[in-house]
């Protein structure tokens, strides 16, 4: 019955996203167990695609292999395997499984299978349970046999690829390139707001105009751009890095086009600027806003007539460099106020690109938690790194003023936090919300101090019936505030269905 659910989903008419997500659904339903998981290999490490029994931020997680041998044993061999509950290898999802949310449990059984596509080891699939013996020998033999179908799954969704880019008209990548076990992607999160920019981005991409990146602070421009280079025609080329924040305006011109012997002071032998060393390729122009108006005016000649003159030479040099720009700043602002020149920012924002900050894209908050969750474990030698409950939806309600880097930020001092009150390095460590040490009250935090305020004002004890009625009520009122009074977008922040929060409302005398 099993098998012909899975053989159904292969041909049925659904993104392969999708097909995958029920595909592992179905596997955790059938071998009754905490969660299943599907992970590509990129380069040395392992990312979850799809995964049912997870919490959310393991989504976002990047498993090196060689730092988890439970990894790697699956990886070196192309039968199941089936790991012992005695078995002294942590499991890279210790502390993970939905399943138990508010308790920081290892697995206690685990089995796995390498999935190979066209040859080529394209990953692993795993499954997990906190019970000790939900899987036996017979749970091997069954993995074999529908692994099979997880790898018909994978192909499918290659060969769908390659018809999209048949119709569009696009390069036809070859079977091998189309499974390959490399990820090119450094950029994290599912949300719409992203997937929209990354559409975007990568249709840029083939056209060799300029391009400016816009956004706060913190976003992660960089990245980007060399999103940007790696899906145009110059991804062979060289991507060259220029902070222009950082250029004195003394050493900028030197720096961008080059030098030649004597030409000031140092100058001791003939030198190429960016402009010759990014040529064929791409030029990144970081926080372009702070150039000194000297520099801008020598930069749009360069973007004009293709040509760049070394500082002390009168030979031009003809160089072939896409530029790619990015600020912080509001140029068009920078212009009338006379400190950006406006041919040069029109030369720059052919096509501009504003980046989202990370509170219009609260889907990728946990999925970028869950990275450098693992990074600062992987840094710090713990055996697992997690956060509560709490701590989620401190992390989900926070502003981020700074972005992407200021969650980095946080998780990473929480985590040597944890280290300086003697957490031990063998345990499932977590984060809690006050650890996260937010300059914002957590939503948690404060719910715990008016549930406390009620006790104490009623001088009496408060029964576990009301003091959950009470948390509910604090968190739908609050989650409706955040949302505007939007009752499905507070039901989504909620993690409930919509039907159900409104019936759980009408219970609660939520109007």
């Amino acid at each position: 019955m099993l098998q012909q659910s899975l053989l159904a989903d292969l041909v049925t008419d659904v993104p392969a996203a999708v097909r995958l997500q029920n595909l592992v659904k179905t596997l955790r339903q059938h071998f009754h167990c905490g969660a299943v998981v599907l992970l590509k290999r990129d380069s040395d490490a392992l990312k979850p695609v799809a995964m049912h029994g997870l919490v959310d931020e393991a989504l976002g997680r990047r498993f090196v292999i060689a730092q988890h041998p439970r990894l790697a044993t699956l990886l070196s061999s192309r039968n199941p395997v089936l790991f012992e509950p005695s078995t002294s290898l942590p499991d890279p999802y210790d502390g993970l499984l939905a399943e138990q949310p508010g308790d920081a449990l290892p697995v206690h059984d685990c089995m796995g299978i390498s999935l190979y596509v066209e040859g080529q080891c394209w990953g692993v699939l795993t499954l997990d349970a906190l019970q000790p013996g939900t899987f036996n020998d017979q749970s091997t033999v069954e993995l074999q046999r529908f692994s099979l179908i997880v790898e018909a799954a994978i192909r499918v969704g290659s060969l769908e690829q390659q018809v999209r880019a048949l119709r569009q008209n696009q390069p036809l990548s070859s079977p091998e390139a189309s499974v390959s076990t490399r990820t090119d992607s450094e950029i994290i999160g599912n949300s719409p707001a992203l997937q929209q920019i990354l559409a975007e981005l990568h249709a840029v991409a083939k056209a060799d105009l300029p391009v400016l990146l816009l956004g706060e602070t913190g976003v992660g421009k960089e990245l980007f751009a060399r999103e940007l280079h790696r899906h145009s025609t110059r991804a062979d080329k060289p991507m060259i890095y220029v902070n222009c924040a950082a250029l004195p305006e003394s050493l900028a011109e030197s720096e961008l086009f080059g030098h030649s012997k004597g030409a000031f002071s140092g100058a001791s032998s003939e030198r190429g600027g960016r402009f010759e060393a990014a040529h064929g390729g791409t030029l990144f122009l970081d926080e372009v806003g702070e150039l000194p108006l000297s520099i801008q005016a020598k930069l749009l000649r360069v973007l004009q007539n293709g040509e760049v003159q070394r500082l002390g030479s009168d030979k031009p040099r003809q160089v072939d460099v896409r530029i790619v720009a990015a600020t912080n700043r509001n140029l068009k602002q920078q212009v009338r106020d006379e400190q950006f020149r406006a041919d040069l920012y029109h030369r720059l924002s052919v096509y501009p690109i504003p980046i989202p900050p990370l509170r219009e894209r609260e889907d990728d908050i946990l999925l970028l938690a869950g990275h450098f969750l693992e990074l600062n474990r992987s840094r710090l030698g713990l055996r697992a790194l997690r956060l509560s409950s709490t701590a989620e939806l401190a992390l989900k309600q926070y502003r981020w003023p700074g972005n992407i880097r200021e969650l980095e930020h946080v998780i990473s001092r929480a985590a040597i936090k944890l280290l300086s009150v003697g957490v031990d390095h063998n345990s499932i460590a977590t984060i809690d919300d006050d650890t996260l040490d937010l300059t914002m009250p957590s939503v948690a935090a404060t719910q715990r101090r008016d549930l406390q305020d009620t006790v104490l004002a009623a001088n009496e004890d408060i029964s576990l019936r009301d003091a959950v009625e009470f948390t509910q009520k604090q968190m739908i009122r609050q989650a409706l505030t955040l949302e505007d009074g939007n009752w499905s977008r507070a039901a989504k922040r909620l993690g409930v269905d919509s039907s159900n929060l409104h019936k759980l409302a009408s219970r609660l005398g939520i109007k």
